[in-house]
């Protein structure tokens, strides 16, 4: 059977900007871009396409082939950012990157564009969306999640109560969040401690409202894993009302979370069927 090509999306960088210190606000436009399927979901993301220097490429790009016909070492890198806001009209994608100097591989390039820079990716994918019918909303993660978090307050139904609880390494990093819901924002700061910790904290002394939540709980493996048991053993929510994904993983790139995520998933379910 012939597999289908994965389709490479070309841009170009229109600006950036910094909104807080450790934050690279990209904006990118082009005439692919025309028609992309970006608005069902508010954890819309994309997987930007880091091509490995000094290898030629088929062009258009084509990730299967370059697998295929290419020994690993020149396979591109990918990294999966949250589409923090889509403007059909203008035909442009904003997507937020965390940048903490020369660590890692998408904040420096970030860091390093200028407007007219080629800007590749493949997406998007999405699953999530604030339900309308819910009685309440539960939104938590650190800053890998708090584009979504933001595109998801900007969708609640006016009125809708929501109980945020936001992790960031300090004040300097907090944003300014609009919502026409009902918020309760909590902004966390990390200080010295790992990450999630003080996530899971707030999360396990709430005392929740009546009714039924959606909730949204995104951010590093570690806290995910531990409020996801929290919520679907302790509090009891049901699967189908809670969108909760580690997405990265202390210790790990990209690559090796990638790879052993399924696993993961497989034991934190296991643990789930196994009573408190």
């Amino acid at each position: 059977m012939t597999e289908r090509p994965k389709k490479v999306t070309t841009a170009r960088v229109l600006r950036t900007s910094r909104p807080t210190p450790h934050l690279v606000r990209l904006v990118i436009g082009g005439e692919e871009l025309a028609g992309l399927p970006v608005g069902e979901y508010t954890d819309h993301y994309i997987k930007i396409v880091f091509p490995v220097p000094g290898v030629a490429y088929p062009t258009p790009m084509d990730l299967n082939a370059i697998r295929r016909d290419l020994p690993r070492e020149q396979w591109p890198r990918q990294r999966a950012y949250t589409v923090r806001a889509w403007d059909a009209r203008a035909g442009e994608l904003t997507v937020d990157i965390v940048h903490h100097g020369d660590e890692g591989l998408g904040g420096p390039w970030a860091a390093a564009l200028r407007p007219g820079d080629p800007v590749r990716f493949v997406g998007p994918g999405g699953a999530y969306a604030p339900s309308p019918d819910a009685d309440w909303h539960l939104l938590v993660g650190d800053e890998s999640a708090l584009p979504a978090i933001a595109a998801a307050l900007e969708r609640l139904p006016a009125g809708a109560p929501a109980t945020v609880f936001v992790e960031v390494a300090d004040q300097a990093e907090e944003q300014q969040l609009a919502s026409p819901g009902a918020l309760r924002l909590t902004w966390l700061h990390r200080g010295d401690r790992p990450v999630g910790e003080a996530l899971v904290e707030a999360v396990r002394a709430l005392d929740f409202p009546a009714g039924g939540v959606h909730a949204f709980v995104h951010g590093e493996a570690t806290f995910v894993k531990e409020l996801r048991r929290l919520l679907r053993i302790e509090r009891g929510v049901p699967r189908e009302r809670l969108s909760i994904s580690g997405y990265w993983r202390r210790g790990q790139d990209d690559e090796g979370w990638r790879a052993s995520k399924a696993d993961w998933n497989r034991q934190v379910e296991a643990e789930e069927a196994v009573p408190a």
